[in-house]
């Protein structure tokens, strides 16, 4: 067998450059969206079609298997293998051209599909088919599966809206097909024969309905549809040719859209009227229950979900046009004839995408069960003809019911295609045994319903076994010999559709190795289990999407490398490997501490990522975990422990800022602390608030958190707090002198000293908690401490109290009965909201406030890059600035003279000043300002 350096040095001397074989990279790319795990000996990362080719050429002189791949995000497994893996997503990645006029557009199979919709806009057109990971996804994957969206019922699948392709055979054979096809001619031929040769399998069992994805799609190759060879390769999921470029058909976007949201009283019921809802042509028609919604409300609270209309089980379906009036009447008799109990007309687009936003973020949110337990893929997204969905859909639910699972079931209800998570006892005794029963079960239902084992994702590692229950043996056979036809040898995407993979082989949950070790935190939503916690991240890749789009923070340093490796998600594959794998196989791993290093720490996952990954929480187990007992990096020391060091310095401010502004002592204090020798020392306060501060005697008594950052460096912000509190009626009182929430312990992984000072802080305020009075914090990181941290971390009723009692500035405004902001009218504000403020208390009330204060809000997504103590250490420098280039940077250079940079956050006012000379305020200066 070929090494993996024999096979890296092959690859290099083809002239294939970017080539990844170390345990991080190779246990990021071990998985995708699926089950499964298969970990890889290489990932290529081509720059080009030659780079593409001199793989191929390699790998089959060596006998090692490839795998292309996109964004990772199929659920069925078919992204992974165990030879090469071919990353299109890292450079071929452009739109090559958009035509207007035959309105196409030319793509490289790595093109984010969402970079695709951006280039054809400004055209006033756009690629039809929209998976609900169209922020990520990439066309060359919608391509291998035949991606289809919530809109397939206005734009028709993938294999619809292409045209052409440009591919490579596993010979190296360049195959262009489209509106004639030219290249590897001698199996072109070959094919012909072997489909002429039983073209009454191809003609009785393919077709049947518009989402059967399942096996090869041979109808496109019948002699009366023209031997389609564009249409019959999407969908064949790699195992057939490597697709490296694709020409696409756009589609003008219609003038109006209307939402019609349907209740029905239950989930069998809202699909018993899809035939009556299809004639009304809608674009899309889709359909969520009741259990997604208590999944959402449970996760991101009351308000999340918006009002919907009454029954428990929605269908949400658009009615789109040229003609208003005409749209308008479709959709009144639409809903006349819809028999729902209630419904709710949504016109205006921007009301509209909150409802969306909770069927696009299905996957994420099915991650839990309505048991509360981890729910998995599998069996995710089978279809039957539309006319029969209601009946189905109350089958399978007795089919849950009989297997002892729970799930919660969404999808393209107009197309007859249901999504659902099941609670697969995974990790148990018999586990991956009871899996299988139920796959085959679910196989023999959907059959029965004269459906398809996937509607949309292929059928991959999850499925591909079972398609001797849905074709016959001579359709099988018809499989095998076209596989044979491109790929005789089995080296393209091995273990789907041809000579399968067992459902049950490779589940990566089932393999994971218990912790042993006692934890520091408590991980309250996974039942204390680490294992679980980091198996949350089911692979939906949401943390690859670019937040200058999307919003949100989730994830920066992705962004800033675009390495899978530093994605939220290949950090949970490698915390993955520690507990399933070898590569990766203890705390002090490594491939764990490479994935972790630029982990940023911002939270922006624990809200952003809708399976509720908290890295940064995981980040600081791992430090913890790693160090404990042990000697730890000299940042760790002065970083970690820089409220000690601040309050030393407290005591001689004036000698602290001399010594550290001295050229030689200031390198040798910079390089002692791990500090990058480019950042600044903040300059120490002459005096602190605490020092100053005169308490009031009159109105609502409120404790005000001084944390160390505004107590020692920004006094001004505790007095101007102080100030507004007193206005809005309140009597602040401040916390002791040693009341700290140990947030820099926190987030270098000393949790033993973090929770001693925590613990002594949270008894300090419950005995003001427990009389009613409210916490108000500064400093949001501290505030998040506070209100999400210390559950985990002290995890007492104590604890508990204090989170349900602090508040920002904002929150505790916007409840004050009388309080009226003072006008902010004319006020241009450029506001970066704190990542753990987006995160953990976000950022609605500090929005509301500015609103009816009349301020005018450019609010920025991403973070600012510096992030506590990551953007200081040394190291971090360049990908700190790479964070603050995708959002902040610009906002500032673009500012216009008056305007204001608000930033509650310490690190956020540092990185603006430093990387752009721009000083920050904090909400309660710009408040104290304006006073009435």
């Amino acid at each position: 067998m070929t090494s993996d350096t024999d096979l890296t040095d092959s690859l290099r001397r083809a002239g294939v450059a970017d080539v990844l074989t170390d345990a991080a990279h190779r246990s990021a790319y071990s998985s995708d969206a699926s089950l499964y795990r298969v970990v890889p000996r290489a990932i290529v990362r081509p720059r080009h079609d030659d780079d593409v080719a001199a793989t191929l050429r390699v790998c089959r002189e060596l006998g090692i298997p490839v795998t292309a791949r996109g964004a990772g995000t199929s659920v069925a497994g078919n992204a992974i293998g165990p030879g090469v893996v071919l990353d299109f997503s890292r450079h071929m990645n452009k739109v090559l051209e958009v035509d207007p006029e035959t309105r196409t557009a030319r793509v490289q199979a790595g093109t984010v599909q969402a970079t695709l919709q951006a280039a054809a806009k400004p055209y006033g057109l756009r690629f039809g088919p929209d998976p609900s990971t169209h922020t990520r996804c990439t066309i060359g994957g919608m391509i291998g599966n035949n991606s289809c969206g919530a809109r397939t019922l206005g734009y028709g699948r993938t294999s619809d809206n292409v045209v052409g392709l440009k591919a490579l055979t596993i010979d190296g054979e360049r195959l262009v097909t489209g509106t004639e096809t030219s290249g590897a001619d001698k199996v072109v031929e070959e094919l012909r024969n072997v489909i002429g040769a039983d073209l009454a399998t191809g003609r009785t069992e393919f077709g049947r309905f518009g989402r059967q994805v399942s096996g090869y799609a041979v109808e496109h190759l019948l002699p009366e549809n023209g031997f389609n060879l564009t249409e019959f390769l999407v969908g064949s999921e790699g195992t057939l040719a490597v697709i490296t470029e694709a020409t696409v058909r756009l589609v003008a976007d219609p003038t109006y859209r209307t939402l019609v949201v349907l209740g029905y009283p239950d989930f069998g019921t809202a699909g018993d009227v899809i035939p009556q809802i299809l004639g009304f042509k809608p674009t899309a028609c889709e359909g969520i229950d009741s259990r997604i919604c208590d999944v959402v409300r449970s996760r991101r609270g009351p308000g999340a979900v918006p009002p919907l209309p009454g029954g428990t089980a929605w269908l949400m379906v658009e009615i789109a046009g040229e003609d208003q009036d005409e749209v308008r009447e479709r959709t009144s008799r639409l809903v006349a004839a819809s028999g729902a109990v209630d419904s709710r007309v949504v016109e205006d687009t921007a009301e509209a995408a909150p409802l969306w936003k909770i069927r696009e973020d299905g996957a994420g949110l099915a991650g839990r069960a309505p048991s509360g337990l981890p729910a998995h893929a599998g069996w995710e997204d089978a279809a039957v003809p539309p006319e029969r969905i209601g009946a189905y859909l109350r089958d399978f639910d007795v089919l849950v019911e009989r297997h002892g699972l729970s799930a919660m079931p969404y999808g393209h209800l107009g197309d007859g295609c249901v999504h659902v998570r099941l609670d697969f006892p995974l990790d148990k005794p018999g586990g991956p045994g009871k899996f299988r029963a139920f796959l085959e079960d679910a196989a023999d239902l959907v059959v029965s319903y004269g459906g398809s084992l996937s509607g949309e994702h292929g059928d991959g590692r999850a499925r591909s076994e079972l398609l001797t229950r849905m074709y016959s043996p001579a359709a099988i056979d018809l499989f095998r010999r076209i596989k044979h036809t491109f790929d005789p040898d089995n080296l393209l995407n091995p273990g789907n559709l041809v000579d399968p993979d067992p459902v049950d082989a490779n589940i990566r949950v089932s393999q994971a190795r218990p912790v042993t070790v006692p934890l520091a935190l408590a991980y309250h939503a996974d039942g204390g289990d680490f294992n679980q916690a980091v198996h949350r991240c089911t692979g939906v890749g949401k943390c690859r999407a670019d937040t200058t789009v999307l919003g949100g923070v989730m994830c920066p340093s992705y962004l800033a490398t675009k390495n899978e490796k530093d994605s939220t998600r290949g950090r949970a594959r490698v915390l993955q490997e520690m507990l399933d794998g070898d590569l990766a196989p203890d705390w002090r791993a490594e491939a764990v501490h490479d994935a972790l290093d630029l982990c940023l720490s911002c939270k922006g996952c624990a809200s952003d990522c809708p399976t509720g990954i908290d890295m940064a929480a995981y980040k600081s187990e791992v430090l913890h975990q790693s160090y404990k007992g042990r000697a730890r990096p000299r940042s760790h020391y002065s970083l970690g422990w820089l409220p000690r060091w601040s309050r030393l310095a407290s005591r001689m401010p004036a000698f602290a800022n001399l010594m550290t502004s001295l050229p030689g002592i200031r390198r040798l204090a910079l390089y002692f602390a791990g500090v990058d020798k480019r950042r600044s020392i903040p300059t120490f306060a002459p005096r602190t608030f605490r020092s100053s501060f005169v308490a009031k005697n009159t109105g609502k008594p409120v404790v005000l958190f001084v944390d160390s950052f505004t107590d020692h460096f920004s006094p001004e912000i505790a007095q101007a707090a102080v100030d507004v509190l007193v206005d809005a009626g309140y009597a602040p009182q401040v916390t002791s002198r040693k009341a700290c929430c140990g947030l820099t312990w926190i987030s270098t992984g000393q949790l033993d000293a973090a929770r001693r000072i925590l613990g002594a802080t949270v008894d300090e305020l419950h005995k003001s908690v427990k009389q009613g009075i409210p916490v108000v914090g500064l400093e949001p990181s501290c505030t998040g401490v506070l209100r999400q941290d210390a559950v985990e971390l002290v995890d007492n009723d104590k604890a508990r109290d204090v989170a349900a009692a602090t508040k920002t500035v904002a929150e505790l405004l916007s409840e004050t009965d009388g309080y009226e902001p003072p006008s902010l009218e004319g006020v241009r504000v450029i506001a970066q909201p704190h990542c753990h403020h987006h995160a953990v208390m976000g950022w609605d009330a500090d929005a509301k406030l500015l609103k009816k204060a009349g301020a005018t809000v450019k609010r920025l997504g991403g973070c600012c890059g510096l992030a506590g103590n990551f953007g200081v250490e040394r190291g971090h420098y360049e990908v700190s600035v790479q964070v603050a280039e995708q959002q902040l940077l610009p906002a500032l250079d673009k500012a216009e003279e008056g305007d204001i940079f608000l930033a509650d956050g310490f690190s956020c006012r540092t990185q603006a000043a430093d990387l752009a000379d721009t000083p920050g305020k904090h909400l309660v200066q710009l408040l104290r300002e304006h006073k009435r």
